[in-house]
């Protein structure tokens, strides 16, 4: 059995394998309740039911007790959770019954636990549309499920949208049609390629300038629809101009997991607040930091954000969107889930190496609840993988 302060080794890319001492489980302080200076959204993922055939192309088999109990444990460390997204594989093998039986789900849970709860409203449950006022219909069907479940709605990039506009004034007409009948302030979302390359050149042009002016232009138009905005574009200079442009009241939600601790921290003037994948991998020590930050300590912020900083840039390291295996892996490593099978298999989206640097960095910054069992699964894995020392 592997105890803590033992010596492990995981291995490398060239075969060889690097030292590791596994480090002592940190007790994270719960914090059920929101924060008071930022509003925090955790992007949780799904948990694939390990008796499903969750193999590429085949319908989402979902486990429903640890899905819904994940979300538990993050509304356990004061965030909301922000649902049907990317990161619970959103065009990547979750299709819309699944997306409404997670929605309705979740939604239900957060009433009981009084947290607050967001989902994810696009146009993927049609194969094709031909024109972009069916686009908006599309999106509106969404809406009307989302709303009647009780769920806030993050208005989602359309990979249809993107495929049929031919400029940004097909972009805002579909939008000034959705916000005009959404019936309570959504949270719009910017998909970058980064995360999805079929997104190129949303708002009507690849130039982010250009892109960013059609964007603000419709965000001033329906300011009182608009809770707040989320941004992933991996740009922290972008965001920084962007929440400063933005209308009096509307939110700048960082979708930045590679600069989240600098923009939610702010500059002092302004501020970002958070809906970020990269809150379901680390939401012990985010809450850690978040709490800290309600204080007005930022030094225990900046210290308690800085450890999470290269495990989140790892995780979603090129190709970004992949990084959905990475919050599974960990979840699974942390005993949140019973196995390391995904949705449509992605599972085998990341290298063992690159997997086994995730358990590094977790250990490295004590987010490993059991560092026993995680060790103990990590050896499975690359035991399986045929990877021996």
């Amino acid at each position: 059995m592997t105890t803590t302060g033992a010596s492990l080794a995981i291995p490398r890319s060239d075969g060889t394998w690097a030292p590791l001492t596994l480090r002592e489980p940190r007790e994270w302080a719960p914090h059920p309740a929101p924060y008071r200076s930022r509003v925090a959204f955790a992007a949780a993922h799904v948990v694939a039911d390990p008796y499903g055939e969750n193999v590429p192309g085949a319908p989402a088999a979902i486990d429903w007790d640890a899905t819904l109990g994940f979300r538990q444990h993050l509304f356990g460390y004061g965030m909301g959770v922000a649902e049907a997204m990317d990161t619970a594989q959103r065009n990547m093998g979750l299709d819309w019954p699944a997306v409404v039986e997670l929605v309705t789900r979740s939604a239900a849970l957060a009433r009981e636990s009084g947290a607050r709860i967001a989902s994810g409203a696009g146009t993927d449950h049609r194969e094709t549309l031909s024109g972009i006022g069916e686009v908006a219909d599309a999106y509106l069907e969404q809406v009307e499920v989302i709303e009647g479940a009780g769920s806030q709605v993050i208005v989602m990039a359309s990979r249809h949208l993107a495929a049929l506009a031919r400029g940004p004034e097909d972009y805002l007409a579909v939008y000034d049609t959705v916000l005009s009948q959404v019936r309570e302030p959504v949270i719009l979302h910017w998909l970058g390629e980064m995360f999805d390359p079929q997104l190129a050149g949303y708002w009507g042009s690849r130039d982010v300038d250009e892109a960013t002016a059609t964007f603000l232009s419709m965000v001033e138009a329906h300011a009182s629809k608009v809770d707040g905005v989320k941004v992933s574009l991996l740009s922290a200079e972008h965001e920084v101009g962007l929440r400063a442009a933005l209308p009096e009241g509307v939110r700048l939600y960082t979708g930045d997991d590679f600069h989240y601790p600098e923009l939610v921290r702010g500059d002092g003037e302004r501020h970002s607040d958070a809906l970020l994948g990269a809150f379901a991998a680390v939401a012990p020590a985010a809450s850690a930091a978040l709490t800290a930050l309600d204080e007005g300590d930022l030094a225990t912020y900046d210290e308690e954000m800085a450890p999470t900083l290269a495990l989140s840039r790892h995780v979603f390291e090129a190709p970004t969107y992949y990084y959905k295996t990475g919050i599974a892996f960990l979840a699974w490593l942390s005993g949140h889930q019973p196995g390391f099978t995904m949705v449509g298999g992605l599972q085998s989206a990341r290298s063992i190496v690159h997997l086994a640097k995730v358990f590094a960095l977790a250990n490295e910054a004590r987010l490993l609840p059991d560092p026993e069992l995680a060790s103990y699964r990590l050896g499975l894995l690359l035991e399986a993988a045929g990877a021996r020392r």
